[in-house]
């Protein structure tokens, strides 16, 4: 087969393309096939390309109506309800029956301690230990200090709020060290050194 027929059987094709009504999917179709080569046929090829919408995340006003529609009068006005600390971080923490969400300062848990894994575990022991992680709803607002320390202090809050559930829930938690308050707090820097206790270096001479 001569090149210069070859040459001139591809420049016989054409390509047609048409958009399909379905949403978001664009196909491309080939119609003709080549006429002069014999014995030869091109399969049709089609194209099809799919626009998936990414699932929104819920919003902080959204989280925020949805929060005062739990809790009618607010944190105070609540019964199952516990304060917990660490450091210099204090949350309040408000029970309710649930699937086991947490939202934190009116956002997902996850959001707000930027999907830690030990921050994360951390709140949930409580529920965890005594077999509750799916059966209430944790609502905190928590202030001070940072995330790690309000995390701790969300542990000691959930843990009190737990006993007022039931006072039978103390024996479980105590065994576990959730009602124990840590009282450690950073040592203050003394006059003369770099920090609580480290000295700048010695020079004899």
């Amino acid at each position: 087969m001569a090149i210069s027929s070859l040459t001139a059987s591809f420049s016989s094709l054409s390509f047609s393309s048409h958009i399909s009504q379905k949403p978001n999917t664009l196909s491309f179709s080939r119609t003709e096939s080549l006429s002069r080569v014999p014995n030869f046929k091109f399969p049709s090829l089609s194209v099809t390309a799919t626009v998936l919408d990414s699932p929104s995340e819920p919003e902080t006003s959204d989280l925020r109506k949805y929060v005062k529609t739990r809790l009618p009068g607010g944190f105070a006005a609540q019964t199952i309800i516990g304060t917990g600390r660490r450091k210099s971080a204090i949350a309040r923490v408000v029970l309710q029956e649930g699937t086991g969400k947490f939202i934190i300062n009116y956002r997902d848990a996850k959001e707000y301690l930027q999907g830690n894994p030990l921050w994360l575990q951390y709140i949930k022991v409580p529920l965890i230990s005594l077999g509750y992680e799916n059966s209430y709803d944790v609502f905190v607002k928590a202030e001070g200090g940072g995330l790690s320390g309000q995390a701790q202090a969300i542990t000691l809050g959930i843990a009190r709020a737990l006993l007022k559930v039931s006072e039978d829930h103390r024996k479980p938690l105590r065994q576990e060290g959730l009602l124990t308050r840590d009282s450690r707090v950073v040592e203050r820097k003394k006059v003369g050194l770099k920090k609580a206790r480290k000295a700048p270096q010695y020079s004899k001479r």
